[in-house]
């Protein structure tokens, strides 16, 4: 299986490629985001600012997302969901308009939201293929649907509740990370590879 992270050049994703990698997934990082949707799974990670991410993904935008409405399945971690929405308050630009709303700042004393975290409301079977009884967050502004009916798990900080993961179709966003959430983490990365797999 061919599984491509896009890479917005920031961040070091060695950790997330080893979270999704083993002997039947092979990983690459690509920076053309034309390119990237030419593989079984696209990944759109967690790591960057909005502004800059969408600056990366523009020359591409309308490709990717024809492919992600064709059927490519995507896993969009952190930064990765928020780019699934039209646009963010954190920087200019588009997003993928894959899910309608926008990204706004956390509505907290604390911002960054910073650890671990509990899920309540979830209802994506993913989630019951691979429990995830705490999540690690790392994030200071969060999706903000225009319909709750994408949204497949939420979270609460202080008392913003926002959340946690959503879906449309074959696409999945997570506000968390997964490959530093522990094995149940990466049990849930690849629970999602299984259901797409080809």
């Amino acid at each position: 299986m061919r599984v491509t992270i896009f890479d917005y050049g920031a961040g070091n994703l060695h950790s997330l490629a080893k979270a999704i990698e083993d002997a039947s997934v092979s990983v690459r990082l690509e920076t053309d985001p034309v390119a990237a949707v030419d593989t079984d799974l696209l990944v759109l990670p967690g790591v960057g600012a909005f502004g800059a991410a969408a600056a990366r993904l523009a020359p591409g935008r309308d490709v990717m997302r024809a492919a992600l409405d064709e059927g490519l399945p995507c896993l969009g971690i952190c930064l990765g969901m928020q780019l699934l929405f039209d646009r963010s308050d954190e920087g200019g630009g588009e997003g993928l308009g894959v899910i309608p709303g926008t990204v706004t700042r956390l509505d907290a004393r604390r911002v960054p939201h910073i650890g671990w975290n509990t899920l309540d409301d979830v209802r994506d079977p993913l989630f019951t293929r691979a429990p995830l009884p705490l999540a690690y967050f790392a994030n200071s502004y969060v999706c903000r649907p225009s319909s709750g009916a994408a949204v497949t798990a939420w979270t609460t900080h202080e008392t913003d509740r926002f959340p946690a993961a959503v879906r449309r179709g074959r696409t999945v966003g997570v506000q968390f990370h997964p490959e530093k959430s522990s094995g149940a983490g990466v049990r849930l990365i690849h629970a999602f590879l299984d259901e797409v797999r080809p």
